[in-house]
């Protein structure tokens, strides 16, 4: 599994996934359990590595540099 989130999208993607799980404790009702949605995105910054940019051959991470 390698990396395919960078630095800026792992950031956005936490504080996100923060704010969205925070919805738990404020909602009322069935409603609240929608903040749950962000446990996906939570995860992923956390690990770098998103399932959906691997299907789509996509990846926010800086290229490599190649050694001479």
């Amino acid at each position: 599994m390698k990396a395919n989130v960078g630095r800026t999208d792992k950031v956005l993607r936490i504080v996100l996934g923060i704010v969205l799980l925070s919805l738990v404790f404020f909602l009322d009702g069935p409603a609240r359990w929608w903040g749950l949605v962000g446990l996906v995105p939570l995860l992923t910054g956390l690990f770098g590595y998103c399932p959906l940019y691997a299907v789509f051959g996509l990846s926010t991470c800086p290229m490599e540099k190649k050694g001479a």
